[in-house]
């Protein structure tokens, strides 16, 4: 039984993946703020051109 435990001790297997499981959360939710980011100055710039087409009013000389 001591065996047992002094090899668990030295297995770093679990401490592996738990730096890949925290590495992969920080990878996803930096890319979720991104997608977020890019998704909202998107749509305020396509409101803005909209706002500006809308408006313009064409001239024919």
């Amino acid at each position: 039984m001591i065996k047992f435990f002094k090899n668990f001790r030295k297995d770093e297997d679990g401490a592996v993946t738990v730096d890949w499981v925290v590495l992969t959360a920080a990878v996803v939710a930096l890319a979720t703020v991104a997608y977020t980011s890019i998704g909202d100055n998107t749509k305020a710039l396509s409101d803005a051109v909209a706002t500006e087409v809308g408006t313009t009013v064409p001239t024919f000389d």
